[in-house]
């Protein structure tokens, strides 16, 4: 058996954790490999979800070390968990025969690097992006304060020594590979895999839709089979446009395209609907609902089309939207704005829906033209070729048997 540690600075009953981390643990546990998982749990979502999670966890052979997250005081208390991330990888490491080091993102790699150095283990750092970027464009880090700036440039500079000093490097799209290659060149361009977020097309598909579910959403959420349903799915907010989305269903409203926006998320929706408000659209015709991941598939199938604004820049070369690929495996249509990792490319590839050129009034016009009848195995397609979990598990799998 090849032990792999891995290490997740995200907690497993956070939604990330169940779509984007568990799936490929428990595939790469059916092909050989002993996992033993590190993550860092919000209380109050392990105490919902921890035990029953645990079960399920185990059941797939996987060996599950939680930590608790710690949130504040700011900085110390990022740093405390460091420390006792190391302090549990350390240990691991020392009673098992640990053949590869497995980090996702930064905080985890800054660890693995440690336990590369002292224990002499091969180790993949998973970037999911650029982090420390995202931090600043997300209005996160304000670069003015110099606490900040410091931390920010902490940052950087380990980014720099996990990318030349990690075994293997992982990137979430191929334009980020392209920067990195730009930047670094052959010292590091000939260890990047390239494997996007991927989606369970066994969860989400049309053979996952419970129809009584899916009436009763109809019912509470008061929509007909006349209406024309727009739907949005994920978080509010930092990097998501929330505005725009608003002004570009109010356009898609009055020119007939859509009827009602269904916005499909566990965040407080408040400054959504006073947009909505102050632009004269009914309340009616804006329906929140927050929901788990296996209600996902009924509620989704209420829309054709889905919508997703990101704010563009340089950090969101390397966003992969986990949304995207769980929304073609339901066959929807996406529309979306340009330059968000490899969507261009994407959307060019694949026809998977429409790029919105501008987020303004005649860029929505533009876009409502192309919102047709839209071909769901043209979006299937594009989700079992692109963003298939069973092939981003063979790209892991084939990272895996390089380093050992």
């Amino acid at each position: 058996m090849n032990d792999v540690i891995y290490l997740s600075y995200d907690g497993m009953t956070d939604p990330l954790g169940m779509s984007q981390v568990l799936p490929y643990l428990t595939e790469l546990s059916k092909r050989g490999f002993r996992i033993h998982l590190i993550s860092f749990e919000k209380p109050e979502a392990f105490e919902k979800k921890g035990r029953e999670l645990a079960e399920t966890i185990s059941a797939s052979g996987i060996q599950w070390y939680p930590e608790v997250y710690h949130k504040s005081p700011p900085v110390a208390s990022t740093l405390y968990d460091i420390w006792k991330m190391k302090r549990a990888a350390s240990k691991i490491c020392s009673l098992h025969n640990i053949r590869i080091i497995h980090c996702r993102s930064y905080i985890a790699g800054i660890v693995g690097l440690s336990i590369k150095n002292s224990f002499h283990i091969p180790m993949i750092f998973d970037m999911r992006g650029f982090w420390a970027d995202e931090r600043v464009e997300g209005r996160i880090w304000n670069l003015k304060n110099p606490v900040f700036r410091m931390i920010y440039n902490y940052f950087k500079k380990k980014e720099e020594e996990l990318l030349l000093k990690a075994d293997e490097v992982i990137s979430l799209t191929t334009k980020g590979k392209e920067i990195l290659q730009d930047q670094f060149g052959s010292l590091v361009s000939e260890k990047i895999s390239v494997i996007p977020c991927c989606t369970d097309l066994l969860h989400f598909s049309e053979k996952s839709i419970e129809q009584t579910m899916k009436k009763q959403f109809q019912m509470e959420l008061g929509i007909t089979e006349d209406d024309k349903v727009l739907s949005y799915v994920g978080s509010l907010g930092t990097w998501y446009m929330s505005d725009e989305m608003v002004d570009f269903f109010k356009v898609a409203r009055d020119n007939g395209s859509f009827t009602k926006f269904l916005v499909i998320t566990k965040d407080d929706p408040t400054r959504l609907l006073e947009h909505a408000a102050s632009k004269g659209l009914p309340d009616h015709s804006i329906l929140v609902k927050p929901a788990d991941r296996k209600e996902l598939p009924s509620l989704l199938d209420l829309a054709a089309w889905s919508l997703f604004f990101i704010r563009p820049s340089f950090s969101k070369s390397a966003s992969s939207p986990t949304k995207m690929g769980e929304l073609l495996a339901m066959g929807k249509g996406i529309i979306a704005n340009k330059g968000i990792g490899d969507n261009d490319l994407l959307f060019e590839k694949y026809h998977c829906g429409v790029l919105v050129d501008s987020l303004d009034q005649d860029g929505y016009e533009a876009a409502l033209k192309s919102v047709q009848d839209f071909d769901k195995s043209k979006a299937r397609d594009a989700a079992e070729d692109y963003f298939s979990l069973q092939e981003g598990v063979s790209r892991y799998e084939r990272v895996y048997k390089r380093l050992l």
